[in-house]
């Protein structure tokens, strides 16, 4: 679901041929334009967060068109790395019908992809969110390495990178809860 140019879209080919399964070429560039015009002809600028992450709120609902049309369900692609800090898109990438890889650090989900006999460049691929033109490590400040070794031991020996740590889990908490609901 390319918005425009979508820079590692060869990636997505090469893991579908990999599998050998049924793929579709479904681009989000006439939607995600379309909401931005509506929202600047109502006088609303959209912020450099909503330009983020529309498109991947676009992008689950294509998906859940596409799973209720083929009666199929929406996978959740995030990670327990991912999640800790609140690195994904509520009703986004963040949304689906099962998690698979929730409980999973990157390096965990590294090892599986290893174990699966994926690609090593498919396994090894830098993470990006294909959203922002950075790398997900330099918008962090920190690696992967040391954000699963402290969600797996406590542990970080950068004090600075720690506060970051857990200031990013603290903000973004609501993402893993319920949606609040008011009770009788």
């Amino acid at each position: 679901m390319p918005n425009l140019k979508q820079s590692d879209i060869e990636f997505s080919h090469q893991l579908i041929e990999h599998l050998g399964i049924k793929s579709y070429s479904l681009p989000i560039t006439m939607p995600v334009a379309d909401i931005f015009t509506q929202l600047r002809s109502s006088g609303i600028e959209p912020t450099e967060q909503a330009t983020i992450n529309l498109p991947a709120r676009i992008r689950m609902t294509m998906l859940y068109a596409v799973s209720q049309s083929l009666n199929g369900r929406v996978i959740n692609t995030c990670n327990l790395s991912e999640d800790w800090i609140g690195y994904s898109t509520r009703y986004g990438d963040a949304a689906g019908d099962v998690s698979l890889l929730g409980g999973l650090t990157v390096g965990e989900v590294r090892a599986v992809g290893r174990e699966l006999g994926l690609p090593a460049n498919l396994v090894y691929k830098v993470p990006s969110d294909g959203l922002c033109s950075k790398s997900d490590e330099d918008n962090f400040g920190f690696t992967y390495d040391v954000l699963d070794n402290y969600i797996r031991s406590g542990e970080c020996s950068d004090a600075e990178v720690k506060e970051r740590i857990d200031f990013l889990h603290k903000k973004n908490a609501f993402k893993l809860e319920p949606m609040p609901t008011f009770r009788i």
